[in-house]
Order: C-alpha cells, then structure tokens, then sequence
C-alpha cells in the first residue's frame, strides 16, 4: 500500500502495471478518478485490462476509501471548512499527485463526481492530459426544491450507516439497484458498499453541497465549454443518476468533446459491459488526436 500526502491528507494510490505494480517509463500513464462515496477497487478491473498500453494509476479522493481525513479533536474546529471540498480543490489535489509522482502530463479516465472533478481540471491545467474520459457525467439545470431534497436524503442517508448493515443479506445488491440496469460482479457490489459506510461524513456531505449546487449548476456548463482537451464523454443508457440526455447535453457545447451512450447500461457502464466500454475507450484512447 502507497500514500502520498497532500494538503495534510495522506492520498493513497497504486499502479496497476504488468511490472510488479511499478511503472514503465516508456509508457504514458492513465489516471482513474473514482466517484462518490467510492474508492479505486471498481476500477481495478479496467485498470487491469489496459496495462499493456499504459502505467495505470489509481487513487482515493480525500475522505474517500483509504484517503482517510485527519481526526480533530471534539474541542477543535477544522482548519479549513466547506470550501475545501469544492471540485476545484479536489482537482488541486489530482494536480499535487502528479506534481508529487513526477508526472508532467496524464491520460484522464473519471467516473461520476470524479469526472466533475476532471472536467474542473481540464479547464485549469490543459496542458498536464493529453485525452480525457468522462464516464457518465453531465450538466444539470438548478431546481432549487429538488436540489433542496436531494440534500436532505442525501445528508440522511450519510448520517445512518452502521456497520451491520455489512451483516445483513443481499443488502449490496439492494443497496446498487438504483444504480445498475445490468448485474455486476458480487464483489463490486460489496465493494462499493463497504466503500459507501467508510466514507467521511464531512467529505461525503461536502461533495454533495459542492458538486450539486447551484453554483455547480451555473460553473458546469462553462467548464465544458472551456475544455480544449481531446475528451470522450460516455453515459450510461437507463443511468438514473446522472441521465443520458444530461451527458449529451454537456458534449453539445464543445466539438472537442465525443459523445456515446453505451446502451443496456446505468451508473456503472464499465462494471455492467465490460467488453463495449473498454472498446469505445481504446478506439478513443489510440486514434490520432
């Protein structure tokens, strides 16, 4: 296990390489972004599957997986509040990992709000990604009471997650329904819902105020407008979380970015068909810029 600190939180990240884990100099090195309340381990199996063309990176956004936020002490408040779940500080953090791993310039696969994550980070260092992919992603328009009630359940659900429910029966499967149209592996599904409970309140909470705001809702459509990156933007067909028309909408402002829908697919395009997203990103990945 690797950790790297930045901003006072130890990052971990591991390569995924034919090399005993270590990277190969002569190949170009593909970075995964995971999503909310995730961790790397979904992406493993995609990592896996590309290592042979790339150093294939991955790691844990703060308060996420093993990127666990420092304790502070009950008579202490937090040095640095909300703001710092912002997408844009999550993108400075991306930013010192490559600074610390001596990376001047990556290939980009993001999931969900890591791809929010990357697309912020396309827009202020375009020159560190020669290609990006944005799985499932999008632009929403700003309701302010559904925004409200989605901070409400969201804020609930985080608050209520004890530990037995890794004891109870066929909860992952129930726990992922909402996100999949197709089964996934059963230990993706535990994955994610071990990563799910684990998750830092704060982070979990905060990324949440942050990533579906209405200053997001405002910010998004800029910062795809302003990407310049060679960019793939995939949706998942029945993706009830972040729909397929939201992900053609954000590809309809910019003609740098491709568009696909990768059908008989929800959240987890990459988990639910392996076999047509790793070919939709590889053709994407090796055509001339």
């Amino acid at each position: 296990m690797a950790f790297v600190s930045i901003q006072g939180v130890n990052h971990y990240y591991e390569w995924i390489t034919p090399y005993h884990n270590l990277p190969d100099a002569r190949k170009p090195t593909l970075v995964f972004l995971h999503g909310w309340a995730g961790s790397t381990r979904y992406w493993r199996s995609t990592a896996q599957h590309l290592q042979a063309d790339f150093n294939t990176l991955l790691y844990d956004l703060r308060g996420f997986g093993r990127s666990r936020l420092p304790q502070i002490p009950s008579e202490q408040t937090p040095e640095q509040p909300l703001r710092d779940y912002r997408l844009e500080s999550y993108a400075e953090d991306l930013r010192d990992l490559l600074d610390r791993l001596g990376l001047d310039r990556v290939y980009l696969n993001a999931h969900s709000t890591g791809a929010s994550i990357a697309a912020v980070f396309l827009q202020h260092y375009p020159d560190r990604v020669h290609k990006a992919i944005l799985t499932c992603s999008g632009i929403f328009e700003y309701e302010e009471l559904a925004f409200k009630l989605f901070h409400w359940v969201s804020g609930y659900v985080v608050k209520f997650r004890p530990q037995w429910f890794l004891h109870i029966p066929e909860l992952d499967r129930l726990f992922m329904n909402r996100f999949l149209y197709q089964p996934i592996p059963p230990a993706d599904r535990r994955a994610f819902l071990e990563d799910f409970i684990a998750a830092d309140a704060a982070a979990a909470i905060g990324t949440v105020y942050t990533a579906v705001s209405k200053e997001a809702a405002e910010q998004m459509p800029q910062v795809f407008q302003a990407i310049r990156v060679p960019t793939l933007l995939v949706s998942g067909e029945y993706d009830q979380i972040i729909p397929a028309d939201l992900g053609r909408s954000a590809a309809a402002l910019n003609p740098t970015i491709d568009y696909y829908c990768l059908p008989k697919t929800a959240h987890f395009p990459m988990l639910e068909n392996p076999p047509l997203y790793l070919k939709k990103i590889q053709d994407f990945l090796r055509s001339k810029d």
